[in-house]
């Protein structure tokens, strides 16, 4: 049971209302992750506004989610992976890319690298050696594209840290987390 409310999009007022309304319109449904961040409706905004500008860079959709596939199976939020599993599937990816995506790997090997690069993000809180630095643009990506793996991860990371402290409500078909080796 989700520690914080859900907020009900027919029964929102004001600025949650609004951008309720605005993500309704966009995605044909609000999910619980969205309505948790409802609470706040500067939150939800901040959100919305470092989603929009993360979708519109250089990063194709595919690798924008193979990196948020090997950010939350990294920090073990399940209602991430799970989400991720769905709009993954919507971009274009099959379940055993996914699956290799949320153990840093791809059959891509330029995506592969970002996903190195992501998880080491995450291993090292920011303080990547320059070897994984170097890695990453050895395999083709600009600076324009080191600066858009940075911000998905954490993007991402923001949203495992609420889905897993609020014990929000799984709303996309369930995928369990890989078992600890």
């Amino acid at each position: 049971m989700a520690r914080i409310a859900v907020i009900d999009p027919t029964s929102a007022t004001g600025e949650a209302k609004k951008l309720l309304d605005a993500v309704q319109a966009s995605l044909g449904a609000v999910p619980n992750f969205i309505r948790a961040l409802a609470n706040s409706p500067a939150a939800l905004n901040a959100f919305l506004g470092i989603h929009g500008i993360a979708g519109a860079g250089f990063l194709d959709p595919k690798t924008r989610e193979r990196i948020a596939l090997a950010v939350a199976e990294q920090n073990a939020c399940q209602y991430c992976v799970s989400a991720h599993t769905a709009i993954g599937r919507k971009a274009g990816l099959d379940s055993q890319e996914m699956l290799a995506n949320r153990k840093g790997r791809s059959s891509d090997a330029k995506a592969e690298a970002a996903l190195a690069f992501a998880r080491a993000l995450v291993e090292h809180a920011g303080q990547v050696s320059k070897a994984e630095f170097d890695a990453v643009r050895a395999a083709g990506h600009s600076d324009g594209e080191i600066v858009e793996i940075i911000t998905h991860v954490a993007m991402n990371i923001f949203t495992n840290l609420l889905g897993k402290a609020t014990q929000i409500e799984i709303d996309f078909p369930e995928i369990e987390l890989n078992k600890a080796a």
